[in-house]
C-alpha cells in the first residue's frame, strides 16, 4: 500500500484484528452484490469505502423517486438512470480507487454462474425469491460465502452461508419454496432506516469474510423487530434432506 491508501485506511489498519494484512485482503477482493435498492446501497458503499477491490453490482431497474426514501446511494436528479450507473456514480466519487463494474440487466444462469466463479464473496441485497433460491444454488456448487439480507415494514433479517464449510445450512435449509414471505415493500411498506440498519449489517459480515476475522453469522439467522427494537438470534442447523446441500442433492 502507498502513503494515501495507508491515510485512508488508517482506522481500519489501527484495528488489530485487520491491520495491514487484512486491509490488503480486503483490496485484492472482488465481491457481487446482486440488488442496488435499499439493502445494496449501505452495502456497496460501505464496501467501496472500506477498500474493497473490485465490486461488481448486478441490477437492471432504473431509479425512480419512490426509491429515494432508501435507496441512499442514488440521487433525485438521476431518475431514469440505471442504479447500478448511479451507484456507480457515488462509489467513484466516494473512493475513485475501487473498480465499480456495473451491469444492468438480468444475468442469465450461465451469466450468474460466472460472475459467482469470480467472486470472493457474494451479498444477496435482491427483493425477490426466485433470485435468491437461483444465487443460492450457484454459490453452493462453487462453495462461495453468501451473505443474506431481507428488510420489509419494519422487521429486518441477516444471516451468513457458507458453502465453504461442511457444517453450514444454506438459504434453502431456510426457505422451503418461493410462496412464503412473498410480499413486497412495494405492496407493504418499508422503514428506510431498516434496510441501512440490515445492509450495514451485511457490509460487516462481508468484510468479515473477507479479512477472514471473528465469528460470522454462519449458521445463525438475526432478525430485527425495529418496531420496539429487538434483535433474536436463531440458531440455523443443516437439513440433511435439503434438494441443494444435502445428502442427496444433485450434482
Amino acid at each position: 500500500m502507498d502513503d494515501p491508501q495507508l491515510l485512508r485506511y488508517s482506522r481500519q489498519i489501527l484495528l488489530p484484528q485487520i491491520g495491514i494484512e487484512g486491509q490488503q485482503r480486503l483490496l485484492a477482493a472482488r465481491v457481487l452484490v446482486i440488488g442496488m435498492g435499499g439493502l445494496g446501497s449501505p452495502v456497496a458503499m460501505y464496501l467501496a469505502a472500506s477498500g474493497v477491490g473490485h465490486l461488481v453490482l448486478v441490477d437492471y431497474d432504473k431509479v425512480e423517486l419512490s426509491n429515494l426514501q432508501r435507496q441512499i446511494v442514488h440521487t433525485s436528479d438521476r431518475q431514469g438512470m440505471h442504479k447500478v450507473v448511479s451507484a456507480q456514480h457515488t462509489l467513484g466519487a466516494l473512493n475513485p480507487e475501487v473498480q465499480v463494474t456495473a451491469i444492468a440487466e438480468q444475468l442469465d444462469p450461465e451469466a450468474l454462474l460466472a460472475q459467482v466463479q469470480l467472486a470472493d464473496a457474494v451479498v444477496d441485497c435482491s427483493d425477490n425469491f426466485a433470485t435468491r433460491f437461483a444465487l443460492n444454488r450457484v454459490c453452493v456448487a462453487n462453495k462461495t460465502p453468501l451473505i443474506s439480507g431481507a428488510a420489509i415494514r419494519l422487521e429486518g433479517q441477516v444471516t451468513v452461508f457458507r458453502p465453504d464449510r461442511a457444517d453450514s445450512p444454506c438459504y434453502r435449509c431456510l426457505y422451503k419454496d418461493m410462496d412464503e414471505l412473498a410480499e413486497s415493500c412495494s405492496q407493504t411498506g418499508v422503514l428506510a432506516p431498516l434496510v441501512g440498519i440490515i445492509g450495514s449489517i451485511q457490509a460487516t459480515e462481508t468484510i468479515k469474510v473477507l479479512a477472514d476475522i471473528g465469528e460470522s453469522l454462519s449458521g445463525r439467522l438475526l432478525v430485527l423487530d425495529a418496531l420496539n427494537m429487538e434483535w433474536r438470534s436463531i440458531k440455523l442447523r443443516k437439513d440433511p434432506d435439503c434438494p441443494v446441500c444435502g445428502n442427496n442433492a444433485a450434482g
